[in-house]
């Protein structure tokens, strides 16, 4: 087995990240190795976000965003600000571009350890989202959890920020919803076509939201960027908040959003290293620095 594929384990606000570095390679980190690396309590993960050599000039990588399922993501607000992490710990620069399959991300490290990424602009259309009917308004749509005339949850607002997302606002507590029940009815209904992020949102002020999110691709999570970027802007679009929000994630942290008059949305929160090692990007087979081989059927002790 080639493990010879540097890897860190890190968190953006609870979000679990895996962060390979497969620059200079011309293989892959496989969906099958993604699974694998899920199925182990060591480096189970939200995320995976692999740097590859840049594919444009003028950006300093390409970066691929694999969930936990297989699948891969446009985007993913926290796991970008750990790859900057990463690349600032190990080249001293503080401000980074990538290419994703959802366009170009500026990134920058500020003085004080916390990281902005610029998420690039909103999209309101229905069929940009995309969302399989038309809505001449996605403000709210129709789409509802529970009795007609007393539904749980509904009329979310909608909009892509790389992914989709539907936000449900809701005036309890976050937590006073079962959203590991609804999250996969709600990710996988017909009105996705290509499924999508939901979350609960509550108003504190005009300020500052409470937020959970059920990630399209790997489920309940403890903090989501590009959910958090989706409910600031739909809350200021519907006129719950202004433009610059602090949005707090099941982990007790928070991200800040603003979203500017040049319709970008900058997310800024932090990024933390846990430990580091090597992988096989075709098996999910690992090392951690100081530790054997660890097969990708281990349990993680």
């Amino acid at each position: 087995m080639a493990m010879d594929a540097q890897f860190a384990v890190m968190n953006g606000l609870g979000n679990k990240i895996l962060v390979v570095d497969m620059r200079g390679r011309t293989d892959k980190v496989t969906p099958s190795a993604a699974i694998a690396l899920a199925g182990n309590a060591e480096t189970s993960f939200d995320q995976i976000m692999v740097i590859y050599d840049p594919r444009a000039e003028g950006t300093d990588a390409w970066i691929d965003i694999i969930n936990c399922d297989g699948t891969f993501a446009q985007a993913c607000g926290n796991g970008t600000r750990c790859v900057v992490q990463a690349l600032a710990a190990d080249t001293g620069r503080k401000t980074f571009t990538f290419q994703t399959i959802a366009g170009i991300l500026n990134a920058e490290e500020h003085d004080d350890g916390s990281i902005s990424v610029d998420m690039g602009k909103p999209e309101f259309r229905w069929d940009k989202i995309p969302l399989a009917e038309e809505f001449a308004d996605t403000r709210a749509i129709e789409l509802q959890i529970g009795p007609i005339d007393n539904p749980v949850l509904h009329s979310p607002s909608a909009m892509a920020i790389g992914n989709p997302h539907a936000i449900f606002w809701v005036d309890r507590d976050v937590w006073d919803y079962d959203l590991d029940r609804f999250g996969p009815l709600l990710e996988n209904h017909p009105i996705f076509p290509e499924r999508a992020n939901i979350s609960i949102a509550r108003i504190r002020d005009s300020g500052e939201l409470d937020l959970r999110t059920w990630e399209r691709g790997a489920g309940l999570t403890l903090a989501c960027g590009s959910a958090a970027c989706s409910a600031a802007v739909s809350a200021a679009r519907t006129r719950r908040t202004g433009r610059r929000v602090k949005v707090n994630m099941p982990s007790g942290g928070a991200l800040f959003i603003d979203w500017r008059d040049n319709d970008h949305v900058v997310m800024t929160g932090p990024a933390e290293w846990e430990w580091s090692g090597q992988l096989d990007p075709a098996s999910g087979a690992y090392v951690r620095e100081t530790q054997e081989a660890v097969a990708q059927e281990a349990s993680g002790h």
